[in-house]
């Protein structure tokens, strides 16, 4: 929202106050408040009829600074005042209140006022700044309709790059954009977005998450274009500004604060296939789909059933359609029989014709209207109502209904819509619909992760959502919406996934072959290398089925050659995943994350980094061309061995069954041995693929079992022509691979083959480190 009109002058309806003087601080054991007058001081007399600004400062954590500004504090914030961050022990600060600043210190972010005027607020790590506010940048927004505001604006450097925001099919720098944060149903080819998150990063080595569930208003460079201003409506604004070491520790940081992601189950980074949304279909069809898979060799995880599940007009009645499944439980006991999971849609709307209904509206279980009766609209489904999850009983209700289905043998549920939340509602507990409207997705898909975890066990539960917010990362996984069956949505679909990574949430995916329409062959190939080559892979269409057979024969083979692929990987995929829930990183990371000293990296959004160690360019046109990016260092091509030397930009056309998917220096990638299936023991025959060497590095990989429990430690270090291999854990089935680091004279305490990509060495005692000789 812009107040300015130009950088002189304020537009019209509007006056800013801002903190031009500190009249008064004081000092606590572990925070600063900070009085400021909107001018100067010349007489006591001045103190009359003027308003002053309170400033807090204090930290959560280590490293995050807490501001909290504000006009008059006695009107009261209705519920969701804030968003549920994590609780927090008492964090040491360094208070300095002198003459000329005043500071705090937590870790080694630091928050400085001076004291001669006009108040300049500065921010550094360390010994670099990160950021400030200025004369006329903090301001209350007073307007001439009664609609105040509180904004912020904190200073970008040049060259400074701004990413996050939530999950953005935009640019995936954010420079130059005006964002508001609120959920809306607007596909991936818009402005809008599923899941907006109040936080952003940047280049520079920080963060900013404003604590703020309503609409939050974000110029980026866009009014004032060296600053970022974020907004909201009312008399006080909080923010943390986060600082870290690398974007990673600013990250874990952000997450520590809102929540880590939790670890999805190894089950479900295997393939999934839908019933799509409006074709037809019965228990035969999906039969016939599930064998036609299994004939072909194409390892299938999960069948999901899309909307139709339930009869037309009753969503959701949460009860199978008799007239296509009349045996849903023998149908589930058949499908699992074949070693599937099953997902079913749901979403949180009860259709007037559905059963529910009129239960719902009995017992107060549905939002209202402010005459008291139930909210309805026929948009998506007629007459439909909204559960109101502000009340406990209609949680336990919604679980209910849930519960029977998993009784069933249901395992998953695709949690989609939560954004068409109405603001001109009553909510059971009294809630805010401002601030509602965004914080709704929160509370549906913790009723329905916390329900699977009940039913299933911690580390079982998995949602398909399709809406969130700040600390919705953890519940995963998270799937980018509805997009178009083109080229343009497969790369804006990618831009919103790492723009989500960068806001905290660790495992995203998409509709392999794009959404609305049907793809060409072609797009479907090359959506499948994408896909595959993603935390988590589902084929999903809206008006006709995806399995890849109804493409071409060669669509079989690529989608057979990728799922296998990533089976093989799920050793380092999910040894991966364990480390991104517990440091709150995504799995799937902008190269930006991984490659914070490289400037080129800044704005590249057409590859990613799977996990630290796998470089992945999809190829985005028929013609099968790639143009990509290699950091500084030695890559190697996964399926292919070929060396390359980066710091360049590469230029090359790739058949189907191959794109640039390349190997980092000093990498120890664990591989399995397992193509079928994605939960299997991954130390029983693990290969560890090691990488370019090089003399005095350290590569290190850890191998879990499928809970997430370390199995296998192994080291390899680099002594001039010496690499000594050590391991550590009960596995012992386990090999390494030597691919591009020379060839080998001797293996002391190892046994060594020969190997198409190098040479292959297991251990021969226990326990004793292997001594290879180059």
């Amino acid at each position: 929202m812009k107040f300015s009109n130009g950088y002189w002058m304020t537009r019209e309806g509007y006056q800013l106050l801002s903190p031009y003087e500190i009249h008064d601080v004081r000092t606590g054991l572990d925070s600063i408040t900070v009085y400021a007058t909107h001018r100067h001081l010349e007489n006591r007399g001045n103190t009359l009829n003027e308003p002053l600004m309170t400033m807090e400062f204090s930290s959560p954590l280590p490293d995050v600074i807490r501001v909290k500004l504000y006009h008059h504090k006695g009107k009261p914030r209705k519920g969701p005042s804030s968003f549920d961050l994590l609780p927090s022990g008492n964090v040491p600060v360094v208070i300095d209140n002198n003459d000329e600043f005043v500071s705090l210190t937590s870790g080694d972010t630091t928050v400085t006022l001076t004291k001669q005027h006009p108040v300049k607020i500065t921010y550094t790590y360390k010994d670099r700044k990160l950021t400030g506010s200025g004369s006329r940048s903090t301001a209350y927004v007073k307007a001439d309709d009664g609609n105040h505001h509180f904004r912020e604006q904190l200073s970008l450097s040049v060259g400074e790059t701004v990413y996050g925001l939530g999950e953005r099919f935009t640019p995936f720098v954010k420079n130059g954009q005006v964002v508001d944060i609120w959920n809306e149903d607007g596909g991936t080819a818009s402005e809008q977005a599923y899941k907006n998150v109040p936080f952003y990063i940047t280049n520079r080595g920080y963060g900013v998450f404003v604590n703020h569930p309503e609409l939050v208003s974000f110029e980026v460079g866009s009014e004032i274009v060296s600053k970022t201003q974020f907004s909201v409506q009312g008399e006080s604004l909080e923010y943390f500004l986060i600082g870290g070491e690398t974007l990673k520790d600013v990250l874990r940081n952000y997450t520590s604060l809102t929540g880590k992601p939790a670890l999805p189950p190894a089950w479900s980074y295997g393939l999934w296939l839908t019933t799509s949304f409006t074709t037809n279909y019965d228990e035969a069809t999906v039969t016939s789909f599930v064998e036609g898979m299994a004939e072909r060799d194409l390892p299938l995880a999960v069948f999901h059933f899309d909307c139709f599940w339930m009869k037309e007009y009753e969503w959701c009645n949460f009860e199978w359609d008799e007239r296509v499944f009349p045996d849903p439980v023998g149908m589930l006991q058949r499908l699992k029989a074949k070693g599937l999971k099953i997902c079913v849609w749901i979403n949180p709307y009860i259709a007037q014709r559905s059963a529910l209904f009129d239960e719902g509206m009995e017992k107060g279980y549905l939002l209202k209207k402010t005459d008291g009766s139930v909210w309805q609209w026929d948009l998506w489904q007629y007459g439909m109502g909204i559960v109101d999850f502000t009340n406990p009983a209609a949680c336990e209700w919604f679980k209910d209904k849930l519960g029977a289905l998993l009784d069933m043998g249901v395992d998953s549920f695709k949690t989609d819509f939560g954004e068409r939340i109405p603001t001109d509602v009553v909510y059971y507990d009294g809630s805010d619909p401002q601030q509602m409207h965004n914080y709704y997705t929160q509370l549906y898909n913790k009723v329905v992760f916390e329900l699977l975890e009940e039913k299933r066990g911690k580390g079982e539960a998995a949602l398909f959502a399709r809406s969130a917010t700040a600390g919705g990362q953890q519940f995963p996984v998270h799937w980018g919406g509805d997009c178009e069956a083109t080229y343009e949505s497969m790369a804006e679909s990618l831009r919103g996934g790492l723009s989500l990574g960068l806001s905290g949430f660790g495992y995203w995916s998409h509709d392999i072959g794009g959404f609305e329409q049907s793809s060409p062959p072609d797009l479907y190939k090359r959506w499948v290398q994408f896909g595959l080559l993603s935390s988590h892979s589902r084929l999903h269409g809206s008006t006709s089925y995806r399995v890849p057979w109804l493409y071409d024969e060669e669509a079989v083979d690529v989608l057979r050659f990728f799922t296998k692929l990533k089976i093989r990987l799920m050793p380092y995929l999910f040894g991966k995943s364990v480390e991104s829930s517990n440091i709150g990183i995504p799995l799937m990371r902008a190269m930006v994350l991984e490659f914070g000293n490289d400037p080129t990296c800044e704005y590249v959004d057409r590859q990613y980094m799977l996990g630290d160690s796998l470089l992945v360019a999809p190829i985005f046109n028929p013609e099968g061309e790639s143009s990509y990016y290699l950091p500084h260092g030695t890559w190697t091509h996964f399926l292919t061995g070929e060396k390359v030397q980066g710091g360049v930009w590469r230029k090359e056309c790739y058949d189907y069954f191959s794109l640039p998917l390349y190997a980092r220096e000093n990498s120890l990638i664990p591989v399995g041995a397992e193509e079928n299936r994605p939960d299997y023991d991954y130390s029983d025959g693990v290969t560890l693929h090691l990488f370019e060497l090089q003399d005095g590095a350290t590569a290190s990989a850890v191998v879990t079992s499928i809970k997430g429990e370390t199995e296998l430690t192994v080291t390899a270090t680099r002594a001039g022509q010496k690499i000594i291999v050590d391991a550590a854990g009960q596995a012992t089935n386990w090999s390494i691979l030597l691919r591009g680091t020379g060839s080998v004279t001797s293996a002391a305490n190892g046994r060594t083959n020969a190997h198409e990509q190098g040479m292959l060495i297991s251990p021969a005692a226990e326990q004793a480190p292997i001594v290879i000789t180059l």
